[in-house]
C-alpha cells in the first residue's frame, strides 16, 4: 500500500472523530447532528480506513444499545410528564424540612436510584432541574444538589448494565448476566457512594450550614402507572437477561405501554414521543461506532494496546482504570468505550470492569469526559442555575480521583 494511502487511512478517522466530538460539545440542531454523523462515517469508509464488513459489524454491535437508548429516553419522558420526578423531588423536599443537609442526602439517594434504573441521562436532564427548584424553594444554595445529580449520573451508573451505555457496550465482552454484573459491582458502588457523599458534605459544608427561608410546596399530582411499568421493566431486565433477551427489547415494550397509556390521557403525542427518543443522537452513536472502529485499527489503537498492563492485580486494574479515565476525558466516555473495551477484554472480566470504573467514575473528572456532563450544564443553564466550569472542575478534581482509587481497591478485593 502506498505511504500516502496508509497516512490517509490513519488521519481521516481522527479528523472524523474530532468533527463528531465538536458536534457533541456544540449540540446543534438534530438534522445537523445527523448529517455530521452520516458524513463522518461515509468519509471513513470512502478512505478505506474501515472495511465495509467491519463497519457493518460495528453497527450490529451497537444496534441493541441504541434501541435501549431510544426507548429508555421515551420511558423517562413519560415518567416526567406523569409527574414522577416532581413527586419524588417533593417527597425529598418535605422530608428535608428546613435542613439543607437533608435535602442534599435525599437528592443524592434519589439521583443514585434514577441513574440506576432509568440511566444517567434521566438524572441530568429530568431530575436535576426539579432538584434545583426544590433547593431554591428551601431558600438554600442550589449548588450542592446540582453537583449531587451530576456526580451520581456518572458514579452511580456502575450497578446495572442498563445504568449507562458504557456498561451495555461492554456487556458482550464480559460474559456476565444482568444479575452477575450487578453482584460484581454492588460492593464497588457502595464504597463509591460513601466517598461521594462524604466529599459533597465537606465541599459544600458552608452552603449546607447557611440560613433557609422555606416555603410550603404544594403536593404535585403523580400517576402510579409509570411507577408500576418501570418496576416491571426493571424486574424483566434481571429475569430475561439469562435467557438472552436484550434489555432494549424489554425497554421497547415498556416504552410502548407507557406511550399508549400517556397518549390516551393526553400527556404525550406522536411528535413529542419522537422528540423524546432523540433519533438524531441514535444516528450519532452509530456513526461514532464506525469512526472509532477506524481509529482503533490505526496508530491510536496500537498505542493504547501498548499501554495496557500485563496482569490484573490491584496495580494492573488501577492502570486500566486510569487509562480508561484519560481516554474518556480526551474522547468522551462513549468513544473511549468503543476503543478500549475490546482491547482490555483478553485480560479478563475484571479488567473490563476496571475499565468501566474509569469510563463511568473517571468520566466525571472534566467537562469533556461524558456526554452527561454536557447535558447537565446545558439543562441547568435553562434554569439559570448552571455552575461555572471552574466550579464543576473544583468538585470533580477533588472527588473523582479518590472515588476511582477506592472503587478499584474494592473491585480488586471483592471480585
Amino acid at each position: 500500500m502506498p505511504p500516502s494511502v496508509d497516512l490517509l487511512q490513519q488521519v481521516v478517522p481522527l479528523v472524523a472523530l474530532a468533527a463528531l466530538l465538536t458536534t457533541a460539545y456544540r449540540h446543534p440542531r438534530a438534522r445537523v447532528e445527523t448529517a455530521v454523523a452520516v458524513l463522518a462515517a461515509a468519509v471513513v469508509l470512502a478512505a478505506g480506513a474501515v472495511p465495509l464488513g467491519d463497519a457493518w459489524d460495528a453497527v450490529e454491535h451497537l444496534a441493541p444499545v441504541v434501541l435501549f437508548l431510544v426507548t429508555i429516553l421515551v420511558v423517562a419522558e413519560v415518567c416526567a410528564r406523569a409527574g414522577v420526578f416532581a413527586a419524588a423531588a417533593y417527597a425529598v423536599r418535605r422530608t428535608a424540612g428546613d435542613r439543607p443537609v437533608r435535602l442534599l442526602a435525599g437528592t443524592f439517594v434519589l439521583a443514585a436510584l434514577v441513574t440506576t434504573v432509568l440511566s444517567l441521562d434521566a438524572t441530568v436532564v429530568l431530575l436535576a432541574p426539579v432538584a434545583v427548584a426544590a433547593a431554591a424553594a428551601l431558600g438554600t444554595s442550589t449548588r450542592p444538589v446540582a453537583h449531587a445529580c451530576l456526580r451520581m449520573a456518572n458514579s452511580a451508573s456502575l450497578l446495572l448494565p442498563v445504568s449507562n451505555l458504557t456498561n451495555l457496550l461492554a456487556l458482550p465482552d464480559l460474559d456476565l448476566s444482568f444479575h452477575e454484573f450487578a453482584v460484581a459491582m454492588a460492593p464497588v458502588l457502595a464504597a463509591v457512594l460513601v466517598v461521594e457523599y462524604v466529599g459533597l458534605r465537606l465541599l459544600f459544608r458552608r452552603e449546607l450550614a447557611g440560613p433557609t427561608t422555606p416555603d410550603v410546596p404544594e403536593r404535585p399530582a403523580v400517576e402510579p402507572v409509570p411507577l408500576v411499568v418501570v418496576g416491571l421493566m426493571l424486574a424483566a431486565f434481571g429475569l430475561l437477561s439469562p435467557l438472552g433477551v436484550e434489555p432494549g427489547w424489554v425497554s421497547t415494550v415498556a416504552a410502548a405501554v407507557l406511550v399508549a397509556w400517556a397518549g390516551r390521557r393526553g400527556l404525550i403525542g406522536v411528535r413529542a414521543t419522537a422528540s423524546a427518543a432523540h433519533p438524531s443522537f441514535a444516528v450519532f452513536v452509530l456513526g461514532l461506532g464506525v469512526v472509532v472502529a477506524g481509529v482503533a485499527d490505526g496508530v491510536v489503537g496500537d498505542v493504547v494496546a501498548d499501554l495496557l498492563p500485563g496482569g490484573t492485580g490491584f496495580a494492573g486494574l488501577l492502570a486500566v482504570a486510569v487509562l480508561a479515565t484519560v481516554l474518556a476525558n480526551l474522547l468522551t466516555n462513549l468513544s473511549a468505550t468503543l476503543l478500549v473495551v475490546p482491547l482490555v477484554a483478553p485480560l479478563g472480566p475484571e479488567a473490563v470492569l476496571a475499565a468501566l470504573l474509569g469510563l463511568n467514575i473517571g468520566s466525571g473528572l472534566t467537562y469533556s469526559g461524558s456526554l452527561a456532563n454536557l447535558l447537565w450544564r446545558r439543562t441547568l443553564a435553562r434554569t439559570g442555575a448552571a455552575p461555572g466550569l471552574r466550579d464543576l472542575h473544583r468538585v470533580s478534581l477533588a472527588l473523582t480521583p479518590v472515588s476511582l482509587l477506592v472503587a478499584v481497591a474494592m473491585l480488586s478485593w471483592t471480585y
